[in-house]
């Protein structure tokens, strides 16, 4: 098969990673990273070096889906038909209701070119500023902290500066899970250069404290408090720059008379901390020559989220630690194009080029750019508001493209019930697979990652061209393209006669057109052009008319965006999280990423490789809190908010606090019912950003009686038979859905209840298992309420459900994935208890390295034989692609090591 190179960009984080895809032109066969990148050099993790095994086409869209009635099953259409339909809902909605009754939700994962469509088609057509982005869960609060501080949002470090940076803080984030190629980066620079120190501020002990030279494990939300703290020790020291405060910013005074109520004792005692690290940190920050400090989630979601980030800003400029190499505040960008969604103004409170919506002469310019009259003057709604206003029926035509706020948003009862009930709701989405596709009126298919160009802007504000590799599958569209014929068909029903805002043929128009409203300002890309990025590469803005090159590094000169052109200290006293612990609600929950999905999981759910490290969901909590509760690993808890409740499995870590308790965020309903892990979160929004605060909520927990169990895994045709079992599944009270197997993918389900199922559903659940008859050897128990069916074609096992008690699951995947059926298997199948005669537990089964297919088997079958890291990457090939095992691999030759000298 001959096949063909096209170099594009990842979809996933906002690293920005360049990707080359390997395609036949119609099938997209292989990715590698592309080494001439700059944000990579030809590194990949996991996740993107995957991403060609996760476009299933029985989980894409493929054709326009029209449902006329909510009782109604949609059915197929035209895209003429699909269009036009929304365009007379939208219309009669607009003239009934005004144009503030319809809202569109979108996304940092769309390109530039996308973003600017609907900008446009919301405040230059409807003329509504009820556009907002999942953005707004992701770096809004860091938007603001950027803006209130230094003037604009606008990072002023690079990627480079890891490398020149001899203390560096990591601050709310994971990086080894949220940003793993540039972790990658670190650890080798951290390897080159033993003097670097690495602070990591974070409530658990994640794979990223594997390189810290210190581990700051405060008390959840209390970061304002610490940043206060280390502040007040840099003052009594004299580890501050006094020269760089009086030349370049405002605002000391009022901080420093702020900070000195931050005294070591007090920060300790919020924090939970000792005095000794809050000292060490302040010391190793102060006596810094180049300070850098990277953050994400930990600092953004939260209802203090702005305050976070200004605090940690106010570091750098009390230091002088800024617009130097290795130095300066760096947030990491959550999403692919979150910063091109900030860029065009697809947040609520913002136009295209960093203009401000309440702003009437930015409105202007922009209307008068457009050749309308004017654009809205009335506020926009952010996500949590927008979705309370179609929940009160305020908002009646809902237009949500390529995010799952059906997954995603906290509080999920009631963004549920608010889908339920809007009347009019278009999904523009490649996975029709995603929860919020179950709520659309409309759906319509949008092209994916290597079926559509454009551009992307990554976490150091530089532009990659995203280019097209392959053609979209049925007759999906890219999402600028659905979104501008709309927006024509929208024009005759609301500007009939007048000149068409939306004469776009091709992405590169949307870019040259948008580009144009960047001029003069401080993300200036007026010099740049499609053909100019494939000519020098990706740059850095701003990249104003004349340039030959991007511009590396912002505020070198001590010149700030700001209206005096200096720096503003921010001065916000330590707030405590909006919700409190009590005795209903002991513990506090937080929220993260799992090392090989992303967010919602609707591309990488599709890929049963990325389920190897962790199958299925699980709550952590300290050791001591699962004594406490006579609790066992493994146990099923009900986990209860004062939102909603969720039954999941519990595991005792000692990487979590005593008192807290840890869930991943990518558990939605479709894999876990009960809504997910955002039925407990909170919708508390930051005051200044409006970003929820998704990390922090306080939960009880309490072991679920659900004695009857079911294990059943059928391997082929994953996405029909996911589609198929999950609906069969909501009589159970729980049920988690996982895919699993590396050559022969499989789905994989574990349920329970407090009592067997009725027959009949017992029965359509064999049926669709392949159970029910043919070559299925099965043994039942009807006292006991106990089955056992395994199905055997050519000599190995392909599909088994285990009924009643699953104790045998862990040796049965084994053997199905070792393609074995051998004797033992038949004389289990009819002993009348189900005690398997292998020992195989799910820990030893997973996969620790999913580049290489190595096991954490093999990995502590090795250590015990004496192989240190650097025999473990020869002897099994484990660390040597992407790398993001080596910190927990790391992990496990501590403990080896501490085991054998104890």
């Amino acid at each position: 098969m001959a096949t063909t190179t096209t170099a594009s960009t990842c979809c996933y984080c906002g690293v920005g990673c360049g990707v080359l895809i390997e395609h036949d032109g119609d099938t997209i066969v292989d990715v590698r990273g592309d080494p001439e990148h700059p944000a990579n050099f030809g590194k990949l993790c996991s996740k993107g070096s995957t991403l060609h095994l996760t476009g299933d086409l029985d989980a894409r869209g493929l054709y326009p889906e029209l449902r006329l009635g909510k009782q109604l099953a949609r059915a197929r259409t035209s895209w003429d038909e699909a269009l036009d339909h929304a365009a007379s809902v939208f219309a009669e909605t607009i003239r009934e209701h005004g144009p503030d009754s319809v809202a569109f939700y979108v996304s940092g994962q769309l390109l530039t070119e996308d973003y600017y469509a609907f900008n446009k088609l919301a405040r230059g057509l409807i003329g509504t500023n009820n556009i907002d982005s999942n953005s707004r869960l992701c770096m809004s609060s860091a938007v603001v902290g950027y803006k209130r501080s230094l003037g604009a949002d606008a990072p002023p470090c690079n990627y480079q500066d890891i490398e020149l940076s001899d203390c560096i803080v990591i601050a709310g984030s994971n990086m080894a899970y949220a940003h793993p190629v540039l972790f990658r980066r670190l650890e080798e620079t951290k390897a080159a250069n033993p003097d670097m120190r690495v602070i990591v501020i974070d409530p658990r002990r994640t794979d990223t404290c594997d390189l810290a030279d210190v581990h700051v494990a405060i008390l959840p939300g209390t970061d304002v408090a610490l940043f206060h703290g280390i502040l007040h020790i840099l003052m009594w020291e004299g580890w501050i720059d006094r020269n760089y405060i009086e030349q370049h910013t405002d605002g000391f005074d009022a901080l420093k008379q702020l900070a000195r109520n931050y005294t070591p004792g007090v920060v300790a005692e919020i924090c939970g901390i000792s005095l000794e690290q809050l000292q060490q940190c302040a010391q190793l920050i102060g006596k810094a020559e180049n300070f850098l400090s990277l953050w994400c989630m930990g600092l953004n979601q939260s209802s203090s989220g702005t305050a976070k980030n200004s605090a940690l800003i106010n570091l750098h400029l009390a230091t002088g630690q800024i617009g130097k190499p290795g130095a300066g505040p760096f947030s990491l960008t959550g999403q692919p194009n979150a910063m091109g969604g900030r860029e065009t103004g697809s947040l609520s409170n913002l136009l295209p080029g960093h203009r401000e919506a309440a702003n009437a002469d930015d409105r202007q310019a922009v209307a008068d750019y457009w050749g309308v009259e004017s654009l809205p003057s009335s506020p926009g709604l952010s996500a949590i508001e927008l979705f309370e206003q179609v929940n009160a029926g305020k908002i009646k035509a809902l237009w949500v493209a390529c995010t799952n706020p059906a997954q995603s948003l906290p509080d999920q009862h009631n963004v549920q019930k608010a889908l339920a009930s809007c009347p009019f709701v278009v999904v523009q989405e490649a996975f029709f697979t995603t929860e919020t596709c179950a709520f659309a009126d409309l759906l319509l298919p949008a092209a994916s990652w290597g079926e559509k160009a454009g551009t992307v802007t990554n976490s150091e504000r530089r532009i990659s061209h995203v280019r097209r590799a392959v053609s979209a599958p049925g007759a999906a569209r890219p999402d600028w393209a659905i979104t501008t014929d709309f927006a024509r068909r929208l024009e005759q029903h609301l500007r009939p006669g007048m000149p068409g805002l939306f004469n776009f043929d091709h992405e590169e128009q949307l870019f040259e057109q948008y580009k144009q409203l960047t001029a003069g300002r401080d993300l200036d890309i007026s010099g740049l052009t499609y053909s100019l990025l494939d000519e020098i590469g990706p740059q850095q803005w701003p990249f104003p008319a004349g340039a030959q090159h991007g511009t590396a590094r912002l505020y070198s000169d001590g010149k700030f965006a700001t209206a005096n052109g200096r720096a503003q200290f921010i001065s916000e006293a330590y707030a405590a999280p909006k919700e409190k612990r009590d005795a209903r609600h002991s513990l506090t929950l937080n929220t993260g990423r799992l090392r090989d999905h992303w967010h919602g999981m609707s591309r990488t759910g599709n890929a049963a490789r990325l389920f190897g490290h962790v199958q299925t969901a699980a709550l952590s909590v300290h050791p001591d809190e699962l004594r406490r509760r006579r609790l066992q690993d493994g146990d099923l808890v009900r986990v209860s908010s004062r939102r909603g409740k969720l039954v999941v499995a519990v595991q005792g870590d000692d990487s979590v606090r005593s008192g807290q308790a840890y869930l991943p965020m990518h558990w939605g309903d479709r894999f876990l019912k009960g809504l997910g892990t955002n039925a407990l979160t909170l919708p508390a929004v930051d005051p200044l950003s409006r970003q929820p605060e998704l990390k922090h909520c306080a939960i009880n927990i309490e072991k679920a009686d659900l004695p009857w169990q079911l294990f059943a895994l059928i391997e082929g045709n994953v996405q029909q038979r996911f589609s198929q079992l999950r609906p069969l599944f909501e009589a159970f009270s729980y049920a988690n859905f996982a895919l699993t197997g590396r050559d022969r993918p499989a789905l994989m389900i574990s349920a329970a209840n407090e009592q067997a199922p009725n027959s009949e559903l017992l029965a359509k659940i064999d049926q669709l298992l392949a159970v029910d008859n043919g070559p299925v050897l099965a043994y039942d128990d009807p006292v006991r309420a106990v089955g056992k069916r395994v199905r055997i074609e050519q000599g190995r096992i392909t599909s088994i459900r285990l009924a009643g008690e699953t104790a045998a699951r862990h040796w049965l995947k084994d053997l199905w994935n070792k393609g074995q059926a051998d004797e033992s298997l038949r004389r289990w199948l009819l002993a009348p208890l189900s005690a398997a005669p292998g020992t195989v537990s799910i820990e030893s089964s997973k996969t620790l390295c999913n580049c290489m297919n190595v096991s954490l088997q093999q990995v502590n079958s090795a250590i015990a034989g004496g192989a240190d890291l650097a025999q473990l990457k020869t002897q099994l090939g484990c660390g040597t692609s992407c790398g993001s095992c080596i910190p927990e691999i790391n992990q496990l030759l501590r403990s080896h090591h501490c085991a054998l000298s104890a």
